[in-house]
């Protein structure tokens, strides 16, 4: 059965919803729709959802950090963080479906002068264990802002930014870590020589309108499910959060 799988940080659901967010939410109707950075609690909410089953996991610090996934069909399992941890800041969510797992992420930033390395690298370490560990039973889809250009190809100014948050060594070598683990990058696998095709735009400098940007948001799949990947996109026209929508189709 083919499914389709949408993410998007939308930098405040809140803000988010009076910028068009249902708008794109309607019109792209995937199966699952992953949010990062709701920086609300569910309590908050004077919209709702219909037809889909809704997952929060906010943060205890208000107006911060916080995931949502939203699914039209009713998991199996939920699980909140990793083993637990992460909670804190609402980091991540996992459905458990019949035939997968699909992991939301919102990977903490490194901060400036990488001020958060450490607590970002044990973060990766332990979401690599996780998904590995639940790739032994049936394929994984991870998605989310992962806060990451991977390679100079996925971000505009790749020599200026050597060692930045977002284009450390660190970080960088945590994702090669986790491709190595037994997983694949969808949109570089379809697509491994597609240039200036960025999730996210700083607000400075008119960086969107010039498509000065960087791809950090990604749909990454287990590698012994990489031929079911039938698409994987970007959407870098629609407005509404600092970052744009992000897609998957598969053949689940």
């Amino acid at each position: 059965m083919m499914k389709k799988f949408i993410s998007w940080n939308v930098n405040g659901l809140r803000a988010c919803a009076n910028k068009g967010f249902f708008d794109f939410f309607a019109a792209a109707n995937a199966d699952v729709f992953c949010i990062q950075e709701t920086k609300m609690l569910k309590e908050q909410a004077d919209f709702s959802f219909d037809g889909y089953y809704q997952y929060w996991n906010s943060a205890d610090k208000r107006g911060y950090s916080g995931t949502l996934v939203l699914s039209k069909e009713e998991p199996m399992n939920v699980f909140y963080g990793l083993e637990g941890a992460y909670n804190d800041e609402g980091r991540v969510i996992t459905l458990e479906f019949d035939g997968f797992y699909i992991t939301t992420s919102y990977s903490p930033n490194a901060q400036p002068e990488l001020k958060r390395i450490e607590y970002r690298m044990k973060y990766e370490d332990d979401l690599r264990d996780w998904l590995s560990n639940l790739s032994r039973t049936k394929p994984v889809i991870l998605c989310g802002d992962l806060n990451v250009a991977h390679n100079e190809i996925d971000l505009k100014n790749p020599k200026s930014n050597v060692g930045n948050p977002g284009f450390s060594y660190e970080e960088r070598s945590c994702f090669s870590a986790l491709l190595n683990a037994g997983f694949v990058d969808s949109y570089r696998y379809l697509y491994p020589d597609a240039r200036d095709a960025y999730t996210w735009w700083s607000y400075r400098s008119n960086a969107r309108a010039n498509n000065v940007g960087w791809r950090i948001d990604y749909f990454v799949v287990s590698e012994n499910a990489k031929d079911r990947i039938k698409d994987s996109l970007i959407y870098p026209e629609v407005q509404g959060s600092d970052h744009c929508p992000v897609g998957l189709i598969m053949e689940l």
